[in-house]
């Protein structure tokens, strides 16, 4: 039972001599420091047409319309209701693979963007290093000197990042990292100060997912001896907690739940299991899966909190740290993914309306009127002519499967050609990465705007070296028991069937590759987009990434195959047949 003191005891106690020992005797309340994160970002000012899925609460899962920028600020704003001391965090690939409205631009509207919304920091990903070194710290300073092809600062002068990009593991040639390893927050006055250090980093396989020359006498280093290099560094700065933001991380089973964590695996665990005790919250990214983990569940040694939003602003994590200010250590730890619901689409699979299981976002006035001057400008380009197409081309779909049809073969064909200096030998489309069908203008003629539309997604291709047996692994997962089906769509020369009544693992067969089966152990050369290669729709066969090669975008390699004289010809012929062999 709680008692409590009469008024006058207690008007006496605050004006006797000993006041001073006694407050000093009492015991200060932990202070709540709410940290507001995302990670891979990827420019996505505009809604990007995607779901988060979630359960129905049937038993079954509904797409949740998700992201835009000017719906991100708000449910940022919501979370930060939450606590009077927060902070803002990005997990890296803030910016490059992005929509047109900001790749245009060379990503400096979401350098914007991120200023109006309040962003701290930014772990540099491997996406930053995209256009090189030189526009990377331009990002950061301002400035309109011209690192690439495109012209820098074409609708405003860009003043560059007020938050802080930070490289703990991204060394120079002389030593000294290319951007700040950490840095510090402070809340608070007195005994109630608390301090709170961050670490940023990107994975160290970096060079292998950019262009060389743009990180020309840069250094990768390994990530863990990184983050443990600085930790004592941040205590000794008075940092009472640590958080470290890190473009790398996992992926878990969960379909319909993104703050679950079932069988984490993953880049991000061998990491984790090396990091030093002092570590509290792990940020992380790259893999663009949502989930919120308890690591101490997995490895009792190394009890981090460990989280990811997902991708494209989709969705944003809510952290809340307690910090015992008298004791400098971190008493409690929680999180959980809030879904940026914003507006209703079209998927190729039919309408994505709004749900009322979970809130509804408003666009925040200020950041929509500024994406907007950007999209207005980019409407320009998208009438610039790039190629000629004899006749239209679209994807098929019937009843709940998805076919590539003559737009995926297409594709298909355009990414293979584009990639045959990397040792391609097999290209394979995704049907769920054909967003509209591409129609010339009467004369034959197809704009920017019409293959944008097709393929808006901005993803690089990536050329890599698969087993014949992994290869039909890779087809069966289009096939499994669980999550849509779709036909991959390969490019010309080879060709499989699918007997959809099998049992699964069986239901694809007769594998031709220039008109021969295929053999478990060869090695070929397979070309897929970025997306897939990591993972995306469940393709976790081409995780593995061996001998990679990163090309050019997809939409790229598409206006390049489009240019050919005559218009070229839609290919009609089915690459993929059905029914029992």
């Amino acid at each position: 039972m709680i008692r409590r003191l009469p008024s006058a005891v207690l008007a006496s106690l605050l004006v006797s001599a000993c006041a001073g020992p006694l407050a000093s005797r009492h015991p200060v309340e932990p202070v709540t420091v709410g940290i507001v994160a995302l990670n891979d970002f990827h420019g996505s000012l505009e809604p990007p047409s995607q779901s988060v899925f979630i359960g129905d609460g049937k038993g079954g899962a509904i797409g949740v319309p998700a992201g835009g920028a000017a719906w991100l600020a708000s449910a940022i704003d919501s979370v930060r209701a939450r606590y009077p001391n927060h902070v803002t965090v990005s997990a890296g690939d803030l910016i490059s693979a992005s929509q047109l409205s900001s790749s245009l631009f060379l990503d400096e509207p979401t350098v914007s963007v991120m200023n109006r919304i309040g962003l701290d920091f930014n772990a540099v990903g491997n996406h930053e290093f995209d256009r090189g070194r030189d526009e990377l710290l331009r990002m950061q300073a301002g400035g309109c000197a011209r690192h690439t092809a495109r012209q820098p600062c074409q609708l405003e002068p860009f003043k560059g990042a007020r938050f802080r990009f930070l490289a703990a593991s991204t060394v120079k040639e002389d030593g000294t990292t290319l951007f700040p390893a950490t840095g510090l927050r402070s809340f608070g006055k007195g005994r109630r100060k608390v301090t709170v250090g961050f670490i940023g980093l990107t994975l160290k396989g970096t060079p292998e997912l950019v262009a060389s020359e743009g990180i020309r006498g840069l250094t990768f280093g390994d990530e863990a001896d990184a983050i443990n290099a600085a930790v004592p560094r941040l205590k000794a700065a008075g940092a009472d907690a640590v958080v470290v933001l890190i473009h790398q991380g996992g992926r878990t089973q969960a379909e319909t739940d993104p703050g679950e964590c079932r069988n984490l695996v993953g880049d991000i665990r061998p990491i984790l299991d090396r990091l030093d005790p002092g570590v509290d919250v792990v940020v992380s990214g790259h893999t663009h899966w949502a989930y919120v983990c308890d690591y101490g569940a997995i490895n009792p040694a190394r009890p981090v909190l460990l989280t990811s939003a997902g991708v494209y602003g989709e969705l944003v994590t809510d952290i809340a740290l307690r910090i015992d200010p008298a004791t400098h250590r971190v008493v409690g730890k929680q999180a959980h993914n809030v879904i940026v619901q914003s507006v209703p689409y079209v998927a190729s699979r039919g309408p994505v309306p709004n749900s009322d299981l979970v809130p509804r976002f408003a666009p925040r006035a200020d950041i929509s009127d500024y994406v907007a001057r950007y999209v207005a400008a980019a409407q320009a380009f998208t009438e610039r002519p790039v190629g000629q197409l004899a006749g239209p081309a679209a994807r098929r779909s019937a009843g709940d499967v998805d076919y590539g049809g003559p737009l995926g073969n297409l594709i298909a064909d355009a990414q293979l050609a584009a990639t045959r200096g990397a040792g391609a030998q097999i290209a394979f489309m995704n049907p769920f990465g054909i967003r509209a069908p591409l129609v010339p203008g009467a004369d034959g003629r197809v704009t920017f705007g019409m293959v944008y539309a097709v393929q808006p997604f901005n993803n690089q291709l990536l050329t890599q070296t698969l087993t014949g047996a992994e290869l039909k692994a890779l087809l069966e997962q289009s096939f499994a028991d669980s999550g849509p089906e779709q036909f991959l769509t390969p490019s010309a020369g080879f060709t499989y069937r699918v007997d959809r009544k099998a049992p699964a693992g069986e239901r694809v067969s007769a594998i031709l590759f220039e008109g021969r089966p295929i053999d478990p152990v060869a090695r070929y050369r397979v070309t897929t987009s970025s997306f897939l290669a990591n993972g995306g729709d469940g393709f976790t066969e081409l995780v593995r990434q061996r001998d990679k090669v990163l090309g050019p975008t997809d939409i790229d390699a598409l206006e390049a195959w489009l240019k050919a004289l005559p218009a070229r010809a839609v290919p009609e012929a089915s690459r993929v047949t059905e029914g029992a062999r």
